[in-house]
């Protein structure tokens, strides 16, 4: 059974979706319909723009969205998916490719998205970090541990948990990884503390968003990254993204339940088409991945 997965923030790169644009009249249709859509011409700081730039929340969440739909486009009737999963921003990637929120909803969704995260971080400052080394249970221990907002955020691979939450309470969680003997806990270069309790305003202000979309059964199973379990049913899903900007990516738990459940390929679709490839081997280096 073959999974095609979607990558989230930090798999952009300059000139995206250029290449795309200029080979594919489907692409092209589909990326000036989103210029129209978000605005602004995204186009022209994907295929022009900087690193600096494309960081920007605002447009990195749109443009790695639009890179990957572009990719499925380009397949057409050949893209089958009978699974699919996506990493944080990725998951919105992959309800629009298995049909279960339309294009335009998605995009729009996103877009709102990343809006709601940015006044979340500036209202209520955050950060993250990444914990290296030590298993999963330790590092969730070590979090209860602290008199302070701080909570696993991101399963990424056994051995690699990152952790979201107010300054102070992460720096204690980097200082006590140490400690405990991680190979390595750093604080990462990001705008707040994505998929923790900090991110509420953001999931209140998207809820009601969320709520105005109509949502179809997909086309196959998608595994979310609050559960880690495969969905179908339209309700669960709506509900599941509504808790996924508070709640932990367990992209681990995923990769494994959807080994257990069959699945014997993976395809990275979207990005440089290595981030979620290299976090897979990690849980199982046998498995065949590939990207789009």
């Amino acid at each position: 059974m073959k999974a095609y997965v979607f990558p989230g923030q930090g798999a952009q790169f300059e000139g995206m979706g250029k290449d795309l644009y200029e080979s594919d009249q489907r692409v092209k249709e589909l990326f000036d319909r989103a210029n129209e859509l978000l605005g602004f011409r995204i186009t022209d700081v994907m295929f022009e723009g900087g690193a600096e730039e494309l960081k920007q929340t605002k447009i990195t969440q749109p443009a790695i969205f639009l890179h990957s739909i572009a990719k499925t486009t380009m397949v057409g009737e050949a893209f089958q998916p009978q699974a699919v999963a996506g990493h944080s921003l990725g998951e919105f990637t992959a309800l629009v490719a298995a049909g279960a929120i339309s294009f335009e909803d998605g995009l729009k969704l996103v877009q709102q998205r990343a809006q709601a995260m940015q006044r979340a971080c500036e209202a209520v400052p955050g950060t993250m970090a990444a914990i290296i080394g030590l298993e999963d249970e330790i590092v969730e221990d070590i979090c209860r541990s602290i008199d302070e907002i701080v909570v696993p955020a991101n399963y990424n691979s056994p051995g690699q948990l990152v952790v979201s939450g107010t300054l102070q309470g992460v720096e204690q969680v980097v200082a006590k990884a140490k400690a405990a003997g991680a190979r390595k806990a750093v604080m990462l270069p990001v705008g707040g503390a994505f998929h923790s309790p900090l991110m509420v305003p953001a999931k209140e202000e998207l809820e009601h968003f969320i709520q105005s979309i109509t949502f179809q059964a997909p086309s196959c199973p998608i595994y979310q990254n609050v559960t880690a379990r495969p969905e179908t049913n339209p309700e669960r899903i709506q509900t599941n993204l509504i808790d996924q900007l508070t709640g932990a990516v367990r992209w681990t738990q995923t990769v494994q339940q959807m080994l257990n459940d069959g699945v014997s390929e993976f395809v990275e679709v979207g990005g440089t088409g290595k981030v979620l490839r290299g976090l897979i081997m990690r849980v199982n280096r046998r498995v065949p991945t590939s990207s789009l």
